[in-house]
């Protein structure tokens, strides 16, 4: 903590959907999604590779469903942006290979009787700091992000490339968020914006990336003390899986809370919801959101963990960092109460048969109400539970 009022810097960050990773997740929720359209009831556990002119899918699929994953693939890179030579990745010309497998029998056996699809630990988080009930770090970072795929597909800015990243580190004040010291944004470009050295991009490049980027995003937060950094190497013009290999899974805190809160390890992207990496990630925040809109605590965490083949979870725990009106151990049976926590039973609550996952793929899977998980359909019975205990 530092001196003035308790003050302290917190810092997250985000990538576009053109990020090598993005690029991979992106590939295997779309895969995901084509076979549910078809079985909803198939196990998938999609993992996909990309490097120079190269796109690997691997795995462990099993469903009724024929889909042609090629044509999936093709439409998702191309959706994202990846068509053209001078980007260093072309979807029409690179090399796509599948070597998919079906799922272990070993593991089979234990889901088909409604048990979690693997053990494992899984945090949920919520805090008041921003209307999405979510830190406001993260939040900045992935409108950021958002941004500058919106600017580059509308063809505002017509020189910037599908490859980015965003950075804001956030002053906090008395455990408040006070002001933004610092934004870094770095978006893959041609090399139409370079200057005469060729090093560096113009310093109008970098006037109209404030002006359209970041400005409209954390104007109200920045000030003159704020630190500005826009591609701060010089220039980004070899990006994509030319410039970085991508992997599926590789994003998890940018997926989550930008690191306020713990995670449990498991990453989301490509896995069907008796995969419980994702779908008990996805309760854990349902649970800790609706906690807090109630107003008893400012944020919440909620971990949920499983053993392989097992139903009941092994324990769950509910903590409100001593910024709640009940404590979180009082809190755990009203959440066994109120909330399914059978793997089975949290698929059928989220509604997670349906193919949503593509959605998620990018720019964060919480904080946007678009998904069921994120529903506050909780408040009023959480209340009427706590006001039991209250009387009592």
């Amino acid at each position: 903590m530092g001196k003035e009022l308790g003050s302290w810097l917190f810092t997250s960050e985000s990538v576009t959907e053109g990020h090598p990773d993005k690029l991979c997740d992106v590939v295997s929720d779309s895969i995901l999604d084509a076979i549910l359209e078809k079985d909803p009831k198939a196990r998938v556990a999609c993992e996909t590779f990309a490097s120079n002119g190269l796109l690997i899918v691997g795995g462990e699929i099993t469903t009724v469903a024929e889909i042609d994953k090629i044509k999936v693939i093709k439409k998702a890179v191309k959706n994202i942006g990846y068509v053209d030579p001078k980007y260093g990745f072309d979807i029409n010309t690179c090399k796509i290979m599948d070597v998919m497998n079906t799922q272990s029998p070993d593991i089979a056996q234990g889901v088909d009787t409604g048990g979690a699809g693997d053990q494992g630990l899984m945090i949920g988080f919520a805090c008041k700091e921003t209307p999405e009930l979510m830190p406001l770090p993260i939040v900045l970072a992935h409108k950021l992000a958002m941004k500058l795929t919106e600017v580059r597909k509308k063809k505002i800015l017509k020189y910037l490339g599908p490859d980015g990243k965003s950075q804001v580190t956030v002053e906090y004040r008395n455990w408040k968020p006070h002001r933004v010291s610092a934004v870094v944004i770095s978006s893959q470009h041609t090399k139409d914006i370079l200057d005469k050295t060729g090093k560096q991009i113009t310093e109008k490049s970098r006037k109209e990336i404030f002006e359209k980027i970041i400005k409209p995003v954390v104007g109200k937060w920045i000030d003159k003390e704020t630190k500005i950094y826009i591609n701060p190497t010089g220039k980004f013009v070899v990006g994509g899986p030319l410039g970085d290999t991508g992997l599926t899974g590789r994003k998890i805190i940018v997926d989550t809370y930008g690191g306020m809160a713990a995670h449990g390890g498991g990453a989301f992207s490509g896995k069907d919801s008796t995969k419980v990496d994702r779908s008990a990630c996805y309760m854990a925040r349902h649970i800790a959101k609706n906690i807090v809109a109630t107003g008893i605590a400012d944020k919440c965490t909620v971990q949920l963990a499983y053993a392989i083949g097992v139903a009941d979870p092994v324990s769950v725990m509910v903590d409100t960092h001593h910024s709640g009106k009940i404590s979180g151990d009082v809190l755990v049976p009203i959440v066994r109460k109120l909330f399914p926590l059978k793997p089975q039973e949290i698929i059928k609550y989220l509604d997670l048969r349906k193919p949503v996952f593509a959605k998620t793929a990018a720019y964060g899977h919480f904080g946007r109400n678009e998904f069921k998980w994120e529903k506050l359909n909780k408040v009023s019975a959480l209340k009427k539970e706590i006001s039991k205990i209250k009387k009592g």
